[in-house]
C-alpha cells in the first residue's frame, strides 16, 4: 500500500534564511523607491528653473511671477513696493484673488517706498484684506517678493540697466535679504488713514451716487434708482466731485476708495 507522501516542514535555518532574503528584497525596494522620488524632485526643480531663468519673449512677466509666488506661500509673503506700476499691478492683483485650501492664514507684508503710495490700491488693499499689513519707508530699496523666507524674486529698478529680474533660492542669499526686509520694515511707519470726508459725503445717498459713478450708470437710470430728479442728481453729483476735488467722475471714484468710502477692487 503506497502511503502518503509527507512534506517536509522547512527547518529553523530555512525559514531564517528565507526572512533575511525578503528582508533584502523589501530594503532594495525602498532604496529603489527613495531613488526614484529624488529623480523627480530633481526633474521638478530643473523645470521649474528652466521656467524661471527662460529669456526671450518666453521669459516670466511679473504678473506670471507673484502669481506663481504668492499662490504657493504657506506662511508668509513680504514684498518691497517701490511705486512701478507693473509691480503694483502683479503684486494686488495676485493678492486679490483668493487664497487657496489652507492658504488663508499666511501673513502678508508691503513695504511702500514713497512713489508706492501716490496712488490709492494699496491703501485699499492693506484696508481691506486681513491678511495685509503695510507700513511707509524710505528709499534705497531694491524691489523683492519673499516668500515663506526660502524663495526671493529680485527685479531690478524700473529703467535700470541690470540684470533681468530673478529668482533666488539660494538659502544664504535669502536670508539675507529677510534681515534687510525685517530690518526695514522695524524702522518702517505705519500707513497714516487718509481723512475722512465730513458732511454730505459720509450719508447713504452720497455713497450709493459714488457706487453709480464707479459702475458708470449713467445719470437717468442713477437719478430714477435714487428717486430724484435728473438736476438734483447731476448737482448732487458736482457738489461730491467738488468735495473730493476730482475733476473726473472716474478719479472721484478713485479718491472715494482712498477716503474709504467705497470698498476696493472692481
Amino acid at each position: 500500500m503506497v502511503g502518503l507522501a509527507r512534506t517536509s516542514e522547512p527547518s529553523p535555518e530555512h525559514g531564517t534564511a528565507g526572512a533575511a532574503g525578503f528582508d533584502h528584497v523589501e530594503r532594495a525596494l525602498v532604496a529603489a523607491h527613495g531613488l526614484i522620488e529624488s529623480v523627480v524632485t530633481r526633474h521638478r526643480q530643473d523645470q521649474a528653473r528652466q521656467w524661471w531663468t527662460r529669456t526671450g519673449p518666453g521669459r516670466p512677466s511679473a504678473a506670471e511671477a507673484a502669481d506663481r509666488l504668492i499662490a504657493g506661500a504657506e506662511r508668509t509673503v513680504a514684498v518691497v513696493l517701490s511705486g512701478d506700476p507693473e509691480q503694483e499691478d502683479a503684486v494686488c492683483s495676485a493678492l486679490a484673488r483668493p487664497p487657496g485650501p489652507g492658504r488663508a492664514g499666511v501673513a502678508v507684508r508691503l513695504l511702500c517706498l514713497p512713489r508706492a503710495l501716490a496712488g490709492p490700491r494699496v491703501r485699499a488693499l492693506a484696508r481691506t484684506d486681513p491678511r495685509c499689513e503695510a507700513r511707509a519707508a524710505e528709499g534705497g530699496l531694491p524691489e523683492v517678493l519673499l516668500v515663506d523666507g526660502r524663495l526671493a524674486y529680485v527685479r531690478p529698478e524700473a529703467g535700470r540697466a541690470g540684470p533681468p529680474a530673478s529668482l533666488v533660492a539660494d538659502a544664504a542669499t535669502v536670508q539675507a535679504l529677510d534681515l534687510m526686509f525685517a530690518g526695514a520694515w522695524g524702522n518702517a511707519a505705519a500707513l497714516a488713514e487718509p481723512p475722512r470726508p465730513a458732511g454730505r459725503l459720509c450719508t447713504d445717498s452720497a455713497r450709493r451716487i459714488l457706487e453709480c459713478l464707479r459702475a458708470g450708470v449713467t445719470d437717468e437710470v442713477a437719478a430714477r434708482d435714487l428717486k430724484v430728479s435728473l438736476r438734483t442728481y447731476r448737482r448732487y453729483v458736482a457738489e461730491i466731485m467738488r468735495e473730493l476735488g476730482a475733476h473726473s467722475r472716474f478719479q472721484a471714484g478713485a479718491r472715494a476708495v482712498e477716503a474709504g468710502l467705497l470698498p476696493g477692487g472692481p
